[in-house]
């Protein structure tokens, strides 16, 4: 096959190729291949540059989420220190009101006059665990449950420990309200001890089963412990009496009295006015006839009037 050439401008001149010879498809397929190697490296420059522009932008994409990941996790992680920080402080005001309730155990022991070893507000609970694979690791933030557990405990424990102080020191106060002391009177004088005597009635010699305080007609007569009145009215030989049971197998009487101020089932306190002073019944003037009795019988009333 022949292929023509013409040249532009004047006196052009055509030139004729042969493609059948072989210089001309040497020189044809190198041309060729020229061309395509061109277009194909263009091609890979292209994609390349495609290719690396699409992943700059996936990276750059990624890395804002990560940036934001970890700025989200930044302010948990200081969320979280506020909070721990809050309880810590928290537990040490916690810590510090129990440090005031053991001095006021201690004040309490003291003025109740009771063993601190019965009532010791000086130790930590006892407490104890299994030996734990992690210990002696150290941790960045405090241990805020173990805290708050040992605090538990410790609360627990001091309030026992003054349920247990309160009910002996209510007790020692109960014991010490009913246990008779004192006078029956406000004033005046004993006239008549405990013991045998001249009846004065008779003559003859008696055993007198309380004691006589001697005074003016209208005055008070107190009761000399607390407890609940069991008897207010007459009764053959004590006139006007009342009867006061103070538990613990105490009973008080208070007789001759001119009138009653309390009644049957009231309860009374040690000081309280219970009747006025009077002659009624077996009597030769004003005065109280006054009778401690310890399970049903009869003691000198001298060992609790305080003579």
């Amino acid at each position: 096959m022949n292929v023509v050439l013409f040249s532009h401008g004047r006196g052009g001149r055509s030139r004729h190729f042969n493609l059948a010879h072989p210089i001309c498809l040497g020189v044809l397929g190198t041309l060729v291949l020229a061309i395509l190697g061109t277009a194909f490296a263009l091609g890979m420059q292209l994609g390349q540059r495609s290719g690396q522009s699409l992943g700059s932008r996936e990276t750059q994409r990624w890395s804002q989420v990560l940036n934001e990941q970890k700025s989200e996790i930044a302010e948990l992680k200081a969320k979280l220190q506020e909070r721990v920080d809050a309880m810590a402080i928290r537990i040490a005001q916690l810590d510090a009101h129990v440090i005031r309730i053991d001095a006021l155990g201690k004040r309490l022991t003291d003025m109740a006059n009771i063993d601190r070893r019965e009532f010791n507000f000086d130790d930590e609970p006892p407490t104890g665990s299994p030996e734990s694979e992690d210990e002696g690791v150290s941790q960045d933030l405090p241990d805020v449950s173990a805290s708050l557990a040992q605090l538990e405990q410790r609360v627990d424990l001091r309030d026992a420990q003054l349920s247990a102080l309160e009910n002996v020191i209510q007790a020692r106060n109960l014991n010490a309200a009913i246990h008779p002391e004192g006078r029956p009177v406000m004033q005046g004088f004993i006239s008549s001890y405990f013991g045998e005597r001249d009846d004065p009635f008779t003559g003859h010699e008696a055993f007198h089963k309380g004691i006589d305080f001697a005074g003016n007609a209208g005055e008070p007569v107190v009761a000399v412990a607390a407890g609940v009145v069991t008897w207010a009215g007459n009764r053959l030989g004590y006139g006007t009496l009342v009867e006061i049971n103070h538990g613990k197998g105490y009973v008080t009487r208070y007789a001759h009295n001119e009138r009653t101020l309390v009644s049957v089932g009231e309860t009374v306190t040690r000081g309280q006015p219970i009747a006025l002073m009077g002659s009624t019944g077996r009597s030769t003037g004003p005065h109280v006839h006054f009778e401690v009795l310890r399970n049903g019988r009869q003691v000198n009333p001298l060992s609790f009037t305080g003579h």
